[in-house]
């Protein structure tokens, strides 16, 4: 069974931890997973190929492709009991989205400054390109766009210290589409500005992108909680029939 790992090919990564399938069909949805812990020199575990994102390889910590066949470890390795994967990854997920919004949003800072820093110094046609109107709403558009979405965190943040995590699942998945969305945005426009030097590895554009597209994916896509957010919008107003 092949699997990608996070974090996997640093040298200090010594455990794994595996989500699987542990529930029949007769047992709820929700409890059919489980986490199990697997040091990675258990027999079986076998480190296949490290993975590249958007052309960054990430290095020591980044993505690695294993194979696990065979493999077999004692079952107080299972954490917290069968059928509790995802009241783990629950419990998890919610703040750990709440921090990349943070580093998200000051990204998109960072690629704001570097933006008007180019602009003022960047000369066409006879002046800087700060004095041009689409520059100029662009960077508009990007400081709308960071504070929007610094006050969506910062309701989540509040509703999770206030209520929990559970009681924040609306915001929290609100925040996960919108921030690594116009982090996207912000930094596209900023690499527009910088013409052939945004693309090149003289700023860290680039990356910043690479960054925020895999976010867009990682810890849940998109679409995902765009669906969880539809649901819980229609079961306000049409209750169990949905």
């Amino acid at each position: 069974m092949l699997i990608r790992c996070q974090g996997a090919g640093d040298p200090r990564c010594k455990i794994a931890i595996l989500m699987g399938r542990t529930g029949s069909h007769d047992v709820p949805k929700h409890k059919r997973h489980s986490m199990i812990l697997v040091p990675m020199d258990t027999p079986g575990v076998k480190k296949i190929r490290p993975l590249h994102v958007f052309g960054y390889d990430e290095a020591p910590h980044g993505h690695y492709e294993i194979n696990f066949e065979d493999v077999r470890v004692p079952l107080e390795n299972m954490i917290l009991g069968e059928g509790r994967g995802f009241e783990i990854a629950q419990g998890r997920l919610g703040p750990g989205r709440i921090h990349h919004c943070m580093r998200l949003i000051g990204m998109a800072e960072r690629a704001v400054e570097m933006m008007c820093n180019r602009a003022i110094s960047r000369y066409a046609f006879g002046k800087a390109i700060a004095r041009q109107g689409i520059v100029q709403h662009q960077i508009a558009q990007s400081r709308i766009e960071i504070e929007q979405a610094r006050l969506l965190t910062l309701n989540a943040a509040d509703i999770i210290d206030k209520h929990g995590t559970k009681e924040a699942r609306r915001e929290i998945a609100m925040i996960k589409v919108v921030a690594p969305q116009i982090a996207q945005a912000i930094v596209d426009r900023a690499i527009q500005v910088h013409g052939g030097a945004g693309v090149c590895q003289d700023t860290p554009l680039p990356m910043f992108f690479a960054y925020a597209r895999t976010l867009r994916i990682a810890d849940g896509p998109d679409e995902v909680h765009l669906a969880s957010l539809a649901k819980q919008e229609l079961k306000k107003h049409f209750g169990s029939r949905i």
